[in-house]
């Protein structure tokens, strides 16, 4: 079994050999979903509380993350602090507000892009930091980037020596990242 993150702590995650005998299919919508923290919220739509969504069930059924918005029915069974989703049966993310289109969350970690997009190689990334640093290459200066602007772009981890493209502009310490996409291999979404 996988080590449990800080993010877990406090939480039951979904346990492949816990096979619960009271579970109840819901239909509901994403409140929220933070994949820094690992877990979020549905709110059924049959007036119940919410139900807690921890990322092991999410992964275990198949999926990396879910955004606010989206649609799901899912088999929630009650826990010792209340109802919490044990399998996501299906998910419809028609409805889903991506986190590009959610309002700017008011932080120290937004610069303003002055760059065009440049591909850049990730030259490390820490979650339980929130924060890692780019690079265009040897003797360039390296481009901070912060876990909201992934989330801000639906990007939930970067591995070290990946490539993305970016915007970026000065911060208060350097430069920093304003903007990020993966990098289409296809070369559609190259960078100019």
């Amino acid at each position: 079994m996988a080590e449990r993150s800080s993010s877990d702590k406090g939480f039951e995650a979904c346990e492949e050999a816990f096979e619960p005998t009271d579970l109840v299919e819901i239909t509901g919508v994403v409140k929220w979903f933070d994949v820094g923290k690992g877990f979020g919220f549905i709110v059924p739509d049959n007036g119940r509380g919410d139900v807690l969504l921890h990322i092991t069930c999410l992964r275990r059924d198949g999926y990396q993350t879910i955004l606010e918005g989206t649609r799901v029915v899912a088999l929630i069974h009650r826990r010792e602090r209340g109802f919490q989703a044990f399998r996501i049966l299906s998910m419809d993310q028609s409805t889903a507000v991506h986190p590009s289109q959610l309002p700017p969350v008011k932080t120290h970690v937004q610069v303003e892009a002055t760059s065009g997009l440049e591909r850049v190689i990730v030259k490390w990334f820490n979650r339980e930091k929130g924060f890692g640093f780019l690079t265009r290459g040897e003797g360039t200066e390296d481009i901070f980037i912060h876990m909201e602007t992934l989330r801000r772009f639906g990007i939930t981890e970067l591995r070290q020596g990946q490539s993305v493209l970016v915007r970026f502009g000065d911060g208060a310490k350097g430069l920093m990242a304003a903007e990020i996409h993966p990098d289409d291999p296809t070369g559609r979404g190259r960078a100019h």
